[in-house]
């Protein structure tokens, strides 16, 4: 019963309109005052929680993004994929998903790789006769890679939450990612090959190719340095951001891009967004106090594990219940909201942590374009100037490919777990 009111609670705030980080904190301060909690402990609580070394990697890699975002490396990007893959069947389409899976390897956002990229490729592909939807929903979904290729923030927030292994997460995402990418660069040939109007670009002149991949050349490094000292063990993730933006600034100054204008709105954005990463996760670490004085994530796990026997029946009702939490909430909330109350439930049915987080981020890429408030679907209509209606139309089938990714990951948990236990 207790479960259920406090339920309603929080979704009745939500309908409210009030922002998910005084959700949780309002709801979780009501709740410890309820249950007489001593609420002189909370400060030093939150304390704790953002006195994380970790927690540094999420402002710079926002701000590694923000500076190349930009300064325009994204168009650099993607006219050098494009030289080489231009010319074939949807080669456009092929050079946006590759452009994207590069960007994710530096950003760890996907409303930066989403906007980066589709500022560049969505009037291109226009302009040579691509079914307008297919290039909505294609750079919608390629934009999900930015959380699931590392570095990626919500692979951050899930391993501060669970306290597993930020590395091991980072190197968990790498096959899954790639897997998508290579799904929806697949469909993207296949589409132009058997339908109609996607007209390839002229084959580049080697002198062209050189040339492009030349102003490239230090992104592609940038996005190598970064993966190669993680797994390597060179650095941890919170070194990599920071090793990562000063390169970004070096590589925006030596291309001649880097104003005190650019460098000021970078940091502005960064640290928006970083403050609404923060709130939420203060928000959260008081909310999650709250639930586990109420052993409600307890009472939870009890019910599941008496309840559901099969870890496949359990990992189908979660990719159920966070497709439904999607049409309402934003990606980082499910995270901060389900993650703690699903975790103790992991172990008693045989399920890796670090695998669930990367099954988790899978779910969120599909929150992040699904209507009526998945984000990468207003950040598509923003940059195309688009009906949103026609970019909600265009995800669907890459959805489905999400989905299926999830689905596969269940039966082949290695696609996740090789890389960091295995190789």
């Amino acid at each position: 019963m207790t479960t259920l009111l406090i339920l309603g609670a929080l979704v009745s705030l939500l309908a409210l309109g009030v922002p998910i980080a005084f959700t949780l904190g309002m709801l979780g301060l009501a709740l410890l005052y309820l249950a007489d909690f001593n609420l002189v402990m909370i400060p030093q609580g939150l304390y704790s929680t953002m006195d994380n070394f970790i927690l540094v990697a999420v402002p710079l890699f926002l701000l590694m993004s923000n500076v190349l975002l930009k300064c325009g490396v994204g168009r650099d990007l993607f006219a050098a994929v494009q030289s080489w893959v231009g010319h074939w069947p949807g080669g456009l389409g092929v050079a946006t998903i590759i452009s994207c899976a590069i960007f994710s390897a530096i950003s760890g956002s996907s409303v930066a790789t989403a906007a980066t990229i589709g500022t560049v490729a969505i009037p291109e592909m226009i302009e040579r006769g691509y079914n307008r939807r297919f290039v909505y929903g294609l750079l919608a979904a390629g934009g999900t890679l930015g959380i699931l290729i590392p570095p990626s923030i919500p692979l951050i927030i899930y391993g501060v939450i669970t306290e597993e292994s930020i590395g091991a997460l980072f190197l968990a995402g790498v096959g899954p990612g790639l897997l998508l990418a290579t799904i929806f660069i697949v469909y993207s040939i296949l589409l132009a090959r058997f339908g109609s109007g996607f007209t390839p670009v002229p084959k580049a002149a080697p002198a062209e190719r050189l040339r492009a991949t030349l102003v490239a050349l230090p992104s592609f490094g940038l996005a190598a340095f970064i993966l190669i000292g993680i797994y390597q063990g060179i650095f941890t993730p919170t070194e990599a951001a920071g090793a990562g933006f000063v390169l970004s600034l070096v590589i925006v100054a030596g291309l001649g891009r880097l104003t005190w204008a650019r460098l000021k709105q970078a940091v502005m954005d960064s640290m928006k967004t970083t403050v609404s990463i923060l709130l939420i996760l203060a928000g959260a670490k008081i909310f999650g106090k709250a639930i586990t004085l109420y052993r409600i994530p307890q009472d939870i796990s009890t019910f599941l594990t008496t309840n559901i026997s099969e870890p496949m029946l359990f990992v189908a009702v979660v990719a159920g219940v966070l497709l439904i939490m999607g049409l309402f909430l934003e990606s980082l909330s499910m995270l901060l909201v389900m993650v703690p109350v699903l975790y103790p439930s992991l172990m008693p049915m045989g399920l890796d942590p670090v695998w669930f987080g990367i099954f988790f981020v899978v779910m969120i890429e599909c929150a992040l374009i699904t209507p009526p408030v998945g984000l990468n679907l207003f950040v598509i209509q923003a940059v195309a100037r688009a009906k949103i209606t026609d970019v909600a139309r265009g995800v669907w089938p890459f959805v489905l490919f999400m989905l299926g990714t999830a689905a596969l990951l269940y039966l082949v948990p290695d696609l996740a777990l090789y890389l960091p236990f295995k190789l």
